[in-house]
């Protein structure tokens, strides 16, 4: 990273919370599709899926003074929040996952309340109702204030290229509000990545480049030139693959359903820093420009990447280069996140 007098104010895109009001229900065992608390031995209070997942609840994920000491020792500046991914809910029933979705985003958007001057959010929809995923995307946005959705790369298997789901990503188009694709999982996944941590450590990745191939391929980015999507961890598999994308473009005819080579697409997105790699994000920077990259820690997961400096150790960019990354490209996409200093 290039040497600075003074670092730049760095907005952290991919920031994941559990809402109070959820942990609460969790507590009470009134949580939907059965998430419940469960204390272990050593104190420690974990979230508890009943298709299998887990994972610590962090205070960091509900409550807002917890998560801006976080932050500050990972120096950063403002976070646009968004809910953990496997409070997604795709698999309950629609009215249902309705219910929890406004749940979820009055309560989201009441820790942005608590300090607006570090937090912006994203809401989450009910993907499995196209039809009330339009309402709730308009009064996320209309009504809460929040700057655009995180959603699932598809929705128990149907993909967001899918005519079903039209309407929702030309909602999100018309209020010019972005979706941020992040992959989810909560339970096992049969196959070779049920073994060690793989549904994450390569499903992941594979679940957000065959999202975004898709969205390529199937014409979906032609049919809507003004749409605005972001890849978390780094766009998966996806930057480093466009040339394979070319390749079978132009000699399969299935792989012909876009108006330009798929690489010409690279720049419709955006891409969060979190590859683990800052070579890799290097590499990404110099694909697809700095003004198309956004910084995202995935805090407080354990599969986090840390702040600015973390994960652009050893790379050299320029003043400009780092402003963008830092906080330039998200301003541009969602508005301001939090208050810059007036310096900024």
């Amino acid at each position: 990273m290039t040497s600075r007098t003074r670092r730049p104010r760095a907005v952290d895109t991919h920031a994941h919370v559990i809402p109070p009001a959820l942990v609460d229900a969790m507590r009470a065992g009134t949580a939907p599709d059965g998430i419940r608390l469960e204390e272990q031995a050593d104190g420690s209070t974990w979230v508890v899926h009943r298709q299998g997942y887990r994972y610590p609840l962090l205070d960091a994920f509900h409550d807002v003074p917890a998560r801006i000491a976080t932050m500050e020792r990972q120096g950063i500046d403002a976070a646009l929040l968004s809910v953990a991914p496997p409070l997604f809910l795709y698999w309950i029933e629609a009215e249902a996952a309705a219910d929890a979705a406004r749940t979820l985003n009055d309560t989201l958007a009441g820790m942005v309340a608590e300090a607006p001057e570090r937090f912006a959010g994203l809401a989450t929809l009910p993907l499995q109702d196209p039809a009330a995923s339009v309402v709730e995307l308009r009064r996320a946005v209309r009504e809460l204030g929040l700057r655009g959705a995180q959603i699932g790369p598809h929705a128990e298997g149907v993909q967001l290229d899918d005519p079903s789901l039209r309407p929702v990503l030309a909602a999100a188009e018309e209020l010019r509000v972005p979706l941020v694709v992040h992959p989810y999982y909560v339970g096992a996944t049969p196959g070779p990545l049920d073994d060690f941590y793989l549904t994450n450590l390569q499903g992941n990745p594979w679940q957000t480049a065959v999202c975004a191939s898709r969205l390529i391929l199937s014409g979906t980015l032609d049919a809507l030139p003004d749409l605005d999507v972001v890849l978390v961890h780094g766009g998966g598999h996806l930057p480093y693959q466009l040339g394979r994308l070319d390749h079978g473009h132009a000699v399969r005819p299935e792989a012909r359903g876009c108006k330009l080579k798929p690489s010409e697409y690279a720049r419709r997105f955006h891409y969060d820093t979190l590859t683990h790699s800052p070579e890799a994000t290097a590499f990404l920077i110099r694909q697809v420009g700095a003004d198309r990259v956004v910084l995202g820690t995935d805090t407080p997961f354990d599969m986090g990447g840390g702040g600015l400096g973390d994960q652009l150790a050893g790379v050299t960019l320029s003043d400009g280069e780092l402003a963008e990354v830092a906080h330039a490209a998200a301003t541009r996409l969602v508005g301001p996140v939090g208050r810059p200093a007036e310096s900024e």
